[in-house]
């Protein structure tokens, strides 16, 4: 079984894949993602959104750091961080950056992200 960091790892390379297939193999079936103004229910929400932001935002790169276990056993783990994020909106540059938490869930052996909670930095 691959370590939850593993899982936090591939998380973040599927994302920056851009095809939600690959997020959705990471993703738990009970997935809830809320950012500030809105939440997600389930991989078909959660597809929406992704697919959305990949369009809004081109060739957007996603990192994080400063990542702490806040608590992690065998059947679940809790993760804070900083992230990042760069792209192009309308041919123009942006960037951002905030803080998150993710919850992953051990599900038959393999951990499966169930909840993420992203909050942008003023």
């Amino acid at each position: 079984m691959k370590t939850v960091q593993n899982a936090l790892d591939a998380y973040i390379h599927a994302t920056n894949s851009h095809k939600f297939e690959h997020v959705a193999k990471l993703l738990s079936n009970h997935a809830v993602y809320m950012f500030t103004n809105k939440s997600w229910i389930g991989k078909d929400q959660i597809q929406t959104y992704f697919e959305g932001s990949w369009k809004a935002i081109e060739d957007e790169v996603y990192t994080i750091e400063d990542i702490t276990w806040l608590a992690s056993n065998e059947n679940s783990a809790i993760c804070i961080f900083v992230y990042q994020w760069k792209g192009y909106i309308n041919g123009e540059s942006k960037e951002g950056t905030g803080q998150g938490t993710n919850v992953f869930v051990n599900e038959n052996g393999e951990w499966k992200l169930i909840h993420e909670h992203l909050s942008p930095l003023a």
